[in-house]
């Protein structure tokens, strides 16, 4: 095992108390709690990570945070977890990791933890626990507003985790960190959450955050999931999430040692892992001099600072003669030298214009700490289409005016002095719950630190030798290995939006989502624009467009524990104990158990079936038809709308009346039915197909919102608030007469597709409609879900004497078909029309509806389409399979003949108890044509004569619907 030899004696937010090992390319290490896994590395001295993807170049670790672009891991062995920053993974003991070099091995297994999902609400909202997000939430709890206060690393405090001299109210800034979190836990409506990431922010304040909350535990809690999703929507929300530090664009700037200032900051002061023993720093802005005090007071030597600016600032004159540091203005690093390390840079001035000037310097050293300048996260604020400015006194893309309810603060602003930020977030806290009405006032923070002074730019320190097209070490990106000779041959190409050059060079494609190469390559092209004559400003470049998610997040977890065994979920009606508890089967439909049918002892599922439909036919009969989708409509022009989207009339449909209805899409065909009930001149109350609730509502939504948003209507889904219980046979009326006694159901006074409003003899308020799914006479009872189980245990006992039967599933699909009702999705595919399934009655023919012009068409009009058609075995007593294929007599059947002409197939096909015989509906070229031919059936080596018949096999003069 390697040493921490890179680890200093003291400091830092580390367990010194407590060793940890792991294991990374099968050479073992030791860290301690508290680290990272990169700072762990780094502790034994290891900087190098995985090669480059394209160029197999060495690249070692560059940052402290998500926006590493080069240390990635493959953590749990061979293929567990993929593309991890080893800068943000909690080292724990006993990890195992390998190195990757842009790629990672998804793991074919199936993942054993678990992953759920909360939802919540809140008044206000802050991201990011950093010194603004902590004032901001400060205030705003002051006031007794509900907050949610997340960040995504193991501790709130953001950037002061690595602070060295910063002060807050005249204290170092970690004991005000401390007070603040503490204060903070003592609010009852406060909710604290670390190691949580907000990586999507869309309209209304709603934000999606991920919690990882067992990857930091060497022994992960078996009763807590793994990673939790928030789903969390805000009244207000404060914006808090700092800014990255830019890398600078030279020959060479790859190489392992080369570090972001900052991250070597961080290591130093919250992991006290010191990256070197003399260390360059090289900046364009004031922020890199923390720094330069932090390494000296820890005893390692900086030989020099190179500062692009032509003046040197206050802040960097100071450290000159405070520290004694050799301090150099207009000075940039021009190449690196080592193997594979950094041994030594090369140093030159450069002009105004950004040429090189003078002569050219080497400095030996091990460590090059690069600050480039800062670009604020705004990638919250621009998911939400939040506009972005170029800020040329900090050389950065900062918000530019407001989302509705949202506040930006602290770098993320564009703000990086402490003090000023510190009142600018208190401000912004005390605004966003004064909004949601909780008022407050406290005086804010006052701070000492950060950096205020004056940016010079540079995207680009010329090369050596060659023109920028020839640069291919001046790394862009070096995630994807993108250079600025790759830009240059994007820009020659005639591109010049950002989005375009990105996809042509894939800067900004990979994990890192270019947080460090995003407005650096937007510098890089500006450059080469202007070198071609165009010369456009920076912030009419812009840079490519911020989408969620801000960091990876698993599918798993976005699933939640909807996977595996609860990927489809499981729906039952308020009934399903009760048919349980007498025994019935059940088959899944549209994600419903719905009872399949009730088998008595020792009967088989034929001999249920045939029990249940002969008591629907000859007595009574029940059934659970909550499944069925329900959905209300209401709205000034409800009537108008649902008369656009039904084939047939419902803005004159009666109050207090139902019809049936069915539903096209553009091209004609049809796609779902269903009956429905008008309830008051702008209130409908409609039913589909139980596979289908899902879809129509859906269609519905989409016509209204995209096509018709002038109408007046909105849309309810209620399909789970009603139990419906179907009381179906030539004895129905006794039953229901029973359970409605002040109801009249005699047909006079309760006709065919009508419905009643009553109270039943339980007290329960109900819905009775005369609606049949099976030709005989039928009701349906509805009522609150609530009472689901009370209303079919007092229909069940109301027909008792009467030897009433409940059925299932199968025994509908056997009497709906013998009276010839199509079923969406079995009797038809996508292409049937109503007038394919006989229904030309159901399709108006003075008013417009979505596919009426489909109807136009020669295809549609065509004599040889396919028709529903009752097909019927010559033998009497063969069962067809469904999805048996029709062909003619005579029809050439062997292999050298080519494809059998096929006329249709069989859709349904059931055995009839009031038949007394199987039958079946199939779909028939010019199939209303051919009633009483014979086709074949191929049925394994049979050919088994089929004779056409009308679909209508059981009453077809209809006298069994009035009873």
């Amino acid at each position: 095992m390697t040493a921490q030899t890179r680890r200093l004696p003291d400091g830092g937010r580390i367990d010194r108390g407590r060793e940890l090992t792991f294991t990374v390319d099968n050479v073992e290490y030791a860290g301690h709690p508290g680290d990272t896994v990169a700072s762990a590395l780094l502790a034994n001295g290891r900087m190098e990570v995985g090669s480059s993807i394209y160029l197999g170049r060495p690249r070692g670790i560059v940052a402290a945070g998500a926006e590493e672009p080069n240390a990635l891991l493959q953590v749990g062995g061979e293929c567990s977890e993929p593309m991890v920053p080893a800068t943000v993974r909690a080292l724990v003991d006993g990890l195992g990791a390998r190195t990757l070099s842009g790629l990672g091995h998804l793991d074919p297994a199936s993942d054993p933890e678990q992953y759920d999902k909360r939802f919540v609400h809140t008044d206000v909202l802050v991201i990011g626990a950093g010194p603004a997000g902590l004032a901001a939430a400060t205030a705003a709890a002051t006031g007794g507003a509900r907050v949610i206060l997340l960040d995504e690393q193991a501790e709130l405090g953001g950037s002061l985790l690595a602070s060295g001299e910063e002060r807050v109210d005249g204290r170092p800034a970690l004991e005000w960190v401390a007070d603040v979190t503490a204060r903070l836990e003592a609010f009852h409506a406060v909710t604290l959450l670390a190691r949580t990431t907000a990586f999507g922010s869309y309209d209304d304040n709603y934000v999606l955050a991920v919690e990882r909350r067992t990857d930091h535990l060497d022994e992960p809690l078996t009763h807590l999931s793994r990673q939790r999703l928030w789903h969390i929507r805000a009244g207000q929300v404060v914006i808090a999430t700092g800014a990255h530090e830019r890398p600078l664009v030279f020959a060479g700037n790859d190489r392992p040692g080369v570090m972001l200032a900052d991250a070597v900051r961080t290591y130093l002061n919250r992991y006290a892992v010191s990256v070197g023993d003399r260390v360059v720093v090289a900046t364009t802005n004031d922020s890199a001099y923390h720094l330069v005090g932090d390494l000296l007071a820890a005893g390692v030597d900086v030989p020099v600072v190179l500062d692009a600016r032509p003046v040197l600032s206050e802040r960097a004159a100071e450290t000159a003669v405070s520290h004694g540091v050799p301090v150099r203005p207009r000075a940039v690093v021009v190449a690196t030298h080592g193997d594979p390390r950094v041994s030594a840079v090369e140093i030159s001035e450069i002009d105004d214009g950004g040429q090189l000037v003078g002569g050219r310097d080497t400095v030996d050293c091990d460590t090059l700490a690069v600050s480039g300048g800062w670009s604020p996260v705004v990638h919250l604020h621009s998911q939400r289409q939040g506009k972005l400015t170029w800020n040329a006194g900090i050389a950065g893309f900062v918000p530019d005016g407001v989302v509705r309810n949202q506040l930006v603060v602290g770098s993320a602003a564009g703000e990086f002095d402490l003090d000023a930020t510190l009142a600018a977030a208190t401000d912004a806290g005390f605004e966003a719950a004064g909004r949601q009405g909780y008022p407050a006032d406290v005086a804010a923070s006052r701070g000492v630190g950060g950096w205020c002074g004056p940016v010079r730019p540079v995207w680009l320190v010329p090369g050596l030798d060659g023109e920028p097209g020839e640069w291919r070490e001046h790394f862009v990106d070096q995630q994807r290995d993108q250079t600025v000779a790759d830009v240059w041959r994007a820009t020659g190409t005639g591109m010049r939006n950002v989005e375009h050059v990105k996809r042509y060079t894939s800067i900004g494609t990979g994990q890192d989502q270019g947080r460090t190469s995003g407005v650096v390559a937007t510098g890089v092209i500006a450059a080469a624009l202007a070198g071609s004559g165009a010369a456009p400003d920076i912030g009419e470049i812009g840079v490519a467009s911020y989408r969620a998610p801000y960091t990876p997040v698993p599918f798993a977890t976005i699933a939640g524990r909807e996977r595996g065994d609860l990927f489809d979920p499981t729906r039952t009606t308020p009934v399903h104990g009760w048919h349980v508890d007498h025994g019935a089967e059940f088959e899944v439909v549209g994600q419903w158990l719905r009872p399949w049918y009730y088998p008595q002892q020792g009967e088989s599922m034929d001999d249920a079936v045939r029990r249940e439909c002969r008591a629907a036919r000859t007595g009574v009969a029940m059934m659970d038809v909550t499944t069925l989708g329900k959905i209300e409509v209401r709205g000034r022009d409800a009537g108008e709308f649902l008369n656009r989207i039904y084939t047939n009339a419902f803005k004159k449909l009666a109050v207090g009346s139902a019809r049936y209805g069915v539903m096209c899409r553009p091209d004609g065909m049809m796609f779902d039915d269903g009956v429905n009930l008008r309830l008051s001149e702008d209130r409908y109350f409609l039913t589909t197909s139980t596979g289908g609730a899902a879809g129509v509502l859906d269609w519905l939504e989409e016509w209204s919102q995209t096509e018709w948003p002038d109408l007046d209507v909105v849309f309810t889904s209620v399909t789970e608030q009603w139990t419906t219980v179907a009381v179906v046979g030539p004895r129905s009326r006794e039953v229901v007469s029973r359970v409605a006694p002040d109801l009249d159901v005699s047909g006079e006074a309760f006709p065919f597709m009508a419905f009643r409003e009553t109270t039943l003899a339980s007290g329960l308020p109900a819905r009775v409609c005369r609606i049949s799914f099976s030709g005989e006479l039928a009701f349906e009872i509805n009522a609150s879900g609530w009472y689901g189980r009370a209303l079919w245990e007092d229909v069940y006992a109301a027909g008792h004497d009467l030897g009433i039967t409940p059925y299932g599933t199968e025994t509908m699909h056997v009497l709906r078909a013998e009276k010839g009702y199509p079923i969406a999705g079995q009797d038809t595919d996508g292409t049937v029309t109503p007038q394919d399934l006989g229904m030309g009655w159901v399709v108006s023919k003075t008013k417009d509806f979505v596919g009426k012009r489909s109807y136009s068409r020669a295809d549609t009009a065509r004599g040889d389409r396919k028709h529903l058609v009752g097909v019927l075995p010559v033998d009497g007593s063969t069962r067809l399979p469904e999805g048996t294929q029709l062909v003619a007599p005579g029809s050439p059947s062997a292999p050298t003949d080519g494809p059998v002409p096929m006329l249709g197939h069989v859709t349904s096909s059931y055995q009839s108890e009031a038949l007394g015989r199987p039958f079946g509906l199939a779909l028939v070229k010019s199939g209303r044509e051919r009633f009483g031919e014979v086709l074949l059936a191929p049925i394994g080596d049979r050919l088994v004569e089929v004779e056409v018949t009308s679909p209508v096999l059981y009453d077809p003069e209809g006298t069994k619907r009035d009873g």
